[in-house]
């Protein structure tokens, strides 16, 4: 029976069958209903050997039937119990026959060693019947047999939980390992998650901007059995659901753009692919069974600038598409009928929301997307509601003022124009008329069209457009264009002010402004006014309204935008939900950019420059293009020094330490150097410039006698030039790959993606097709020496986890792509006026840019923004609502590239307090031991302090510092283990606190040593004996002294040899403490240690 029920377990999905049809028996009017047979069950429950009794009455000789049939989710019907008797003798007289039941042990036992896979039974019916049958009935099926039986009868049977079940004596002796390993697991119940079949892909508003990036999410297989038996049932017959709110800004300005699809393990479209075309309809394609692909579209469009939910069912060969408002009213609805089957492997593959590399998603905002991966759902029978609402509303609501205000704008600056062309054609040019035009008062709109209420509405923006000329000849024709041109005028006017001396005193007044310029399209006001509202700077915090500008400038592809929402979203800030898809889809986006960024000359960047406030040699090293270090680099480089040249060139060409980016400037240099010097380095960038026409004309021969030169000299990058070239401009693909192959083994990183490269297109020489193991194993190895483009597609397979090699990691996929985005020169450029800020003492400047930079999440910005608080603490508590030291300095700690002295500054907040947080002894003797992970000598010292106030680390703690428990047992042994690290990590050749404390540990020890001797009792002894030989005199001399004829002269200052003596010592160890404290302060004088001075 066992074998039988898992054999022909085979699912019915609900459908009708013969057996469950027979459950109900049909009356029959024509026969003679004086046999009868009843079951009486004293315990309806499936339990092995249960009794029951079966009372019937035959009027011809019969054959007695009881059968129990099983169901469960996959099958119904299964016969699990047979038994039958004759009853020949006993007619028209009623019987009754006591039968017990025996069922299979897997439905009625708990596994064990032997019983593996109980199973979970729903329900269990006992058939019992009369046949008037010879004995050769015992062969007919049952079915027949009781659809004709001239009695019958059924009741049902409760099943038994399988842990509610009882474990069963097999009469069996286990060899004495199983029966251990048994043991060890017999009373453990596990507790199976709970799993359904929907999945919240989106919870949390996504802003996509329209590029080649989105959320990619991947299912995995049901750990439910029976779940996951019906998904593989159902990879022929697709039934599943999706519901997904957008608030849709533009349709699609190509083709399709993406809103929900699935790529395959071969990187291509399957079931199911839903897009966006031009005309706003919905494009549904299919995977078929049989292979190709099926699309359809609806013949309704979706609705602009409004809240709605797509609801998309899939069931076998029908679609049902339907477009809700946030009533939860249907607006449109459509169906379509196949007869094709199509295919559908939610596991094989992975999904996306938005945009990838294969298609740009749409300009919208997304809000929750839920995926029901098994059922077909009604609208009414979604759960799938729009939680939060305020946002929701005030996304509404901004872009209702930002059509109003982009309206003015357009009609302003038409009506002006229009005067113009008016004013000139009523006089004739003269040359006292082009003055007026240049310097004279600038033409503006003084009758308003406008209502009044409009007008106090928008006060602040009419008031702005009156200031403005808007008869610049720079000014297109395209009203976009010239509302984006108001934008910015309007933002640059503002940084100016805040960029004042006391500019952050006019935060205030300055936000409406900024209201304006971001709905003009200028979206690095939208971004100001996010860091303005959440962190509370120079107004209050508002958290809501600092969501809302996140997300209108990441949809606008502000770049500083878009890292900030995928930094919170990283790391789980201000109440954002950690979601490392999510995260990855803004973090990709701004990696992308930039490597484009960097080959594009134009725009404010600037090199991503690690500069920290408290490193007084690199800041002395900054420069301008009239400092110092640059007019002696300036000098040198002119009197032919090739390393001036080459760094000149290159400060130049990427704007870093503190100068301006000058491509033109640069390749003159570059030129210099090539054609004077001979070096190989500026021979290979001349000749880039020269192939990409970056700032001077394209010379492509030049370019390539010059490249062919300095790979002559052995220069990596020139050999990786050579093939460049012949794969761009010759289609040699043998020849660039022999030169791609000797400049990897020189270590080349953009060699090794190259190559890549060549396989990942199927071009590799020799090697036929495409082989994407192998180009995913170079690009590896690009991304290890640095390579930007490698280390975005590692990112890419990270998160897909379509690739053998790459198992699939979000949180690696995040860190990688955020490493590539936080080199983005947009966002260096902020960086450098807030350190130009700084050393120019412009304190209000500085504050703000690195406010704007450290909440983008680049960890030197945040380290250095809580370094200036902690120097302007005044500036801090009037500008900034959060408290800035603890924010930075934690956020600093939470990065991968987090330095020692924040963890040691962490570290210190713990242990003491800071201000109104708690003391955490556990979390700073955390902090300290990263901190000396990283190699900081300051960790293992403070350690070695904590230890000495009486504290004890735990033992997790030393595990991490590689320190064994079992040789380091004791105290004294775990100290004098921390000191030699201490002093190991710190600088030999100087005397450092760790070399002083190492001394000082050796000589305490050394003098225990000393007291637990046998030398300590003589000694004891000797100098108790001249201690009570003094007392003796002492007191005799005093009796003397006052006997009878003799004054005592009381002395005035008189102090005891032992006083004298412990005074002593205590103004010779003072200024060794002192020694000892001055010196460790040396060590880091910025850091100041609270640990250290105590």
């Amino acid at each position: 029976v066992f074998w039988f029920f898992f054999q022909n377990f085979v699912p019915s999905f609900g459908k009708e069958t013969v057996r469950t049809t027979a459950v109900t028996p049909q009356f029959e009017q024509n026969m003679d209903y004086v046999d009868f047979i009843h079951l009486n069950i004293l315990e309806k429950k499936v339990l092995n050997n249960s009794e029951v009794s079966v009372q019937y009455l035959c009027s011809k000789p019969c054959i007695v039937n009881l059968e129990a049939v099983a169901s469960s989710e996959f099958r119904t019907g299964v016969p699990v119990y047979r038994r039958r008797w004759k009853d020949e003798k006993n007619l028209y007289i009623s019987r009754t026959r006591q039968v017990h039941l025996k069922f299979p042990s897997i439905m009625v036992y708990r596994d064990d060693y032997i019983i593996r896979n109980s199973i979970i039974v729903h329900s269990v019916i006992l058939y019992a019947w009369i046949s008037h049958k010879s004995v050769s009935s015992y062969d007919v099926e049952q079915n027949e047999d009781y659809q004709n039986a001239v009695a019958k009868n059924y009741t049902f049977l409760e099943a038994v939980p399988p842990f509610e079940r009882p474990f069963k004596d097999h009469k069996v002796c286990l060899q004495w390992g199983a029966d251990y390993l048994w043991m060890l697991q017999a009373n453990r119940i596990p507790q199976c998650p709970h799993e359904s079949d929907g999945v919240q892909i989106l919870n949390f508003i996504y802003a996509s901007s329209g590029e080649k990036t989105g959320i990619v999410k991947k299912f995995e297989q049901f750990e439910n059995r029976e779940l996951e038996t019906v998904r593989q049932h159902q990879i022929d017959y697709p039934m599943f659901t999706v519901s997904i709110w957008l608030y849709l800004l533009h349709h699609c300005e190509k083709d399709l753009c993406g809103i929900l699809y699935f790529i395959d393990p071969k990187e291509m479209y399957s079931t199911p692919a839903v897009f966006l075309n031009e005309e706003g309809y919905v494009h549904i394609q299919m995977h078929l069974m049989r292979g190709g692909d099926l699309a359809v579209k609806t013949s309704f469009s979706l609705p602009l600038k409004q809240w709605f939910r797509l609801d998309l069912s899939f069931k076998g060969g029908q679609v049902e598409v339907s477009s809700v408002g946030k009533n939860l009213k249907r607006h449109h609805h459509q169906s379509f009928t196949f007869r094709e089957d199509f295919y559908y492997d939610d596991t094989a593959g992975y999904f996306v929301v938005g945009g990838s590399g294969y298609v740009n998603g749409i300009e919208a905002f997304f809000g929750p997307v839920k995926y029901y991966r098994l059922n077909v759902l009604e609208t009414e029978q979604i759960s799938n509601p729009l939680h939060d609402k305020e946002t929701v509303e005030q996304i509404e609501l901004y872009y209702e003022r930002c059509m109003d205000i982009q309206e003015i704008v357009y009609e302003y600056r038409y009506i002006v124009r229009q005067g113009e062309k008016v004013q000139r054609n009523c006089y004739c040019e003269s040359y006292y008329l082009e003055l007026i035009h240049k310097y004279g008062e600038k033409s503006k709109c003084d009758a308003f069209m406008w209502g009044k209420e409009l007008r106090e509405k928008y006060h602040t923006l009419f008031k702005l457009l009156q200031e403005m000329d808007f008869s610049a000849p720079d000014v297109l024709e395209d009203g976009s264009d010239t509302v984006l041109e108001v934008g910015q005028r309007i933002f640059e006017k503002v940084a100016k002010s805040l960029s004042s001396a006391d500019g952050l005193s006019n935060m205030g007044s300055s936000v409406p402004f900024l209201v304006d310029s971001s709905c003009c399209g200028y979206h690095k006001a939208s971004y100001f006014l996010a860091v303005i509202f959440e962190t509370g700077l120079g107004v209050s915090v508002d958290r809501t309204k600092g969501l809302l500008y996140s997300l209108v400038g990441a949809q606008g592809n502000e770049r500083l935008a878009v890292m900030n929402l995928g930094y919170k979203h990283y790391q789980g800030i201000n109440n954002y939900p950690v979601d490392l898809e999510l995260s990855y889809a803004y973090y990709s986006n701004i990696a992308t950019k930039t490597s484009l960024d960097q080959h594009t000359i134009k725009g404010e960047q600037a090199f991503v420059e690690t500069i920290r406030l408290m490193d007084d040699e690199l800041l002395k090293a900054q420069t301008k293009e009239n400092g110092d270090v640059f007019m002696w680099l300036k000098h040198e480089a002119s009197r032919g020094n090739a390393a001036a040249q080459q760094r000149l060139a290159q400060m130049l060409f990427w704007g870093q330490q503190g100068v301006a980016k000058n491509p033109e400037a640069a390749i003159e240099w570059y030129a210099k150097g090539a054609i004077e010097t001979e070096d190989p380095v500026l021979i290979y960038d001349y000749a880039i410039v020269l192939f990409k026409g970056q700032g001077v004309k394209k010379n492509t021969k030049l370019a390539l006698e010059l490249m062919k030169k300095a790979a002559a000299k052995g220069l990596p990058q020139a050999v990786n030039g050579l093939g460049w070239y012949y794969h761009n401009f010759k289609k040699d693909y043998r020849k660039a790959a022999e030169h791609w192959l000797i400049a990897e083994e020189l270590g080349n990183p953009d060699a090794s993606y190259n190559l890549g490269v060549l396989y990942l297109d199927g071009i590799y020489p020799g090697v036929p097709g495409r082989n994407q193991t192998v180009a995913a194993r170079y690009f590896y190895k690009a991304a290890q020496g640095g390579h930007i483009e490698g280390t975005l597609r590692c990112s890419l397979y990270y998160i897909t986890g379509n690739m053998e090699d790459f198992p699939r990691d979000p949180e690696k996929a995040v860190i990688w792509a955020k490493h590539i985005a936080e080199k983005n020169g947009y966002l260096g450029h902020v960086i450098r006026k807030a350190l130009n800020a700084y050393l120019e003492l412009s304190w209000h400047e500085a504050l703000l840019h690195y406010v704007l930079a450290a909440e983008t999440g680049i960890e030197v910005s945040q380290s250095n923004l809580a370094h200036i608080c902690e120097e302007r603490p005044d500036l801090a508590r009037k500008y900034l609502a959060t408290d800035c030291v603890w924010r930075y300095y934690n956020f600093s700690v939470s990065q991968v590239n987090a330095p020692s002295f924040a963890y040691l500054k962490m570290g210190d907040f713990y242990y003491y307090g800071y201000q109104n947080q708690s003391k955490d002894l556990e979390l700073s003797i955390r902090m300290y031991a990263q901190a000396a992970l990283e190699g900081d000598s300051q960790g293992f010292f403070n350690l070695a302090l904590v230890m000495e106030e009486g504290n004890s680390i735990p033992s997790y703690i030393l595990d991490h510092l590689e320190i064994d428990q079992a040789l380091h047992s004791s105290n004294t042994s775990l100290l004098q283990e921390l000191y030699c690290r201490c002093w190991n990590n710190s600088n030999q050749e100087s005397i450092s606190p760790c070399s002083l404390a190492l001394l000082y540990f050796y000589m305490r020890v050394f003098w225990n040593n000393i007291l637990q001797s046998t030398l300590i009792y003589f000694m004891g002894t000797f100098l108790l004996s001249i201690l009570v030989a003094f007392a003796v005199q002492y007191f005799q001399s005093l009796s003397a002294r006052n006997s009878p004829g003799t004054r005592s002269e009381p002395s005035s200052d008189e102090p005891s040899s032992s006083g004298n003596s412990n005074e002593d010592a205590t103004r010779l160890v003072q200024p060794d403490e002192s020694t000892f404290s001055n010196d460790l302060a040396q060590q880091d004088s910025n850091l100041q240690n609270p640990l250290v001075m105590s």
